[in-house]
Order: structure tokens, then sequence, then C-alpha cells
């Protein structure tokens, strides 16, 4: 079983805590891991953008002049596409961008995405934060300790609104439950911390 080095909030080392091969020794598909994040990326649109057809546009109830006799092309309404104002052809209209994948897809492709980030040396487990308080200032002191820089991923064993709330304000930290992973978030992230009361939630979710 692969193994790393479990650490305290002030960043000392409090030995070595073992990871589960399933999800931290799976390998690492490409094929699958792109096509989840496409559609993990595509579920997360809105799809609210719209455009009128010409049912829809104002006016458009009267012919723009008379039939006959003008020398110009016969129009029946102002709301034709071709007139300023007038309706869209083939416009987008609200829908989903949903992808229904397998669920054995995303696993392999969130394992495949933690062993890639283990690989990576960007796994860090830490026994627990401990925040008393939600304090911004208490989070920062502790990423300090633990040299955590760039894009951070908090991996949380449950809801904890001190830590949530320390969090917050910083922009290059996120905080996400243990049950709630996804491929996206971790792949964005240059280091992935670990509560270790959290590797036993991941382990019964998704292994």
């Amino acid at each position: 079983m692969p193994k790393t080095t479990l650490y305290d909030r002030a960043g000392k080392s409090l030995g070595s805590v073992e990871l589960t091969d399933v999800l931290f020794a799976a390998p690492v598909n490409a094929a699958v891991l792109h096509q989840v994040v496409t559609a993990q990326l595509a579920g997360r649109r809105t799809g609210t953008h719209d455009t009128k057809t010409r049912g829809e546009v104002r006016g458009g109830g009267a012919k723009p002049y008379r039939q006959k006799g003008t020398g110009r092309a016969r129009q029946g309404s102002k709301s034709a596409p071709h007139y300023r104002g007038g309706g869209a052809v083939f416009g987008p209209h609200p829908r989903s961008y949903e992808q229904r994948l397998p669920r054995k897809m995303k696993r392999l492709a969130l394992r495949g995405a933690l062993t890639a980030k283990f690989g990576d040396e960007a796994i860090r487990v830490i026994d627990s934060f401990g925040l008393e308080a939600a304090r911004t200032k208490d989070f920062a002191g502790v990423l300090t300790a633990l040299e955590a820089t760039g894009r951070i991923l908090v991996v949380a064993p449950g809801g904890d609104d001190n830590l949530r709330l320390s969090a917050r304000n910083l922009p290059t930290v996120a905080v996400i439950l243990a049950d709630s992973l996804n491929v996206v978030d971790l792949l964005k992230a240059d280091l992935v911390l670990i509560e270790q009361s959290a590797l036993a939630r991941m382990e019964e979710v998704y292994a």
C-alpha cells in the first residue's frame, strides 16, 4: 500500500499513514479523465441563453409596403430574419448541457485523478485542522506552517463551519467534503490537503 507523511497543524511530521491502493494506486486513463471533465464542465453550464424567433419579436403585423408596383422584392413582414430587429435563425434557446455518464466511469476517473496527484507529490494528509473559531488568520497560519502554496483543495470529513468560514476569504483555497470530491476540482488544485478522518470516508464512498 502507498504511504505518505502525516502532518499536524504546525507542519511537523507525526509519522506515516497508509493510503488505500484503490484510490491512490489506480490506473490513470487519460481518455476517461477527459470525458468526465468535459461532462462535468458541461453540467455546470446554466443553459439559459435565448434568442427570439420571428414569431417572438415585436411588430411585423403589416406588410412593409404594398405587394406590387414598387419595383422592389415583395416582403411580408418586418419580423423576417433579414430585417434589423427581426427574428434570429437557428439561434440558441434554453437547454440542458448535462451529459450522463456511467457511475463506474466517474469513479475510475476520480481514482485516476487521486493517483495522479499522489504521483506528483501533491497529496498531504493532516491529522486535524482543529480550528476553535472561524478566523482566516489562524487558518492562513496553518497553511504557512504546512508550506502550502498555489491553488489548494482542502478535503474535510464533514461539515465544519469553522473551517469553511476561515477559508472562504482566501481566493486560492477551496474546501470540499470527502463525499463530494470531483475530478475538475482535483485537477485544478496544485495541492490537496486531506484530513486523516476524511480518508476513511473517501474509501467508504469511492472504493
